[in-house]
């Protein structure tokens, strides 16, 4: 099975529990296998089984309340 690798920059986290709830939401969605969220660097590297749709990823990222500002 091949895995992909997307990074998005997601904007408003600070701290690690913006990490953790972003990750949290993004790992929820369909395919999603890992999910990395780096404050400092504004980066979620998400790992899944196929393509993700960059809306579905949006309205996770809106559900935890940050924004997201595109892919990497």
């Amino acid at each position: 099975m091949t895995s992909i690798t997307t990074i998005y920059n997601v904007t408003g986290m600070t701290c690690g529990h913006c990490e953790g709830s972003v990750s949290q939401e993004v790992s929820a969605l369909a395919g999603v296998t890992s999910v990395k969220a780096v404050a400092a660097t504004g980066l979620v590297t998400v790992t899944s089984t196929g393509p993700l749709d960059d809306e579905a990823v949006r309205a996770a990222v809106d559900e935890a309340g940050y924004e997201l500002a595109g892919r990497a």
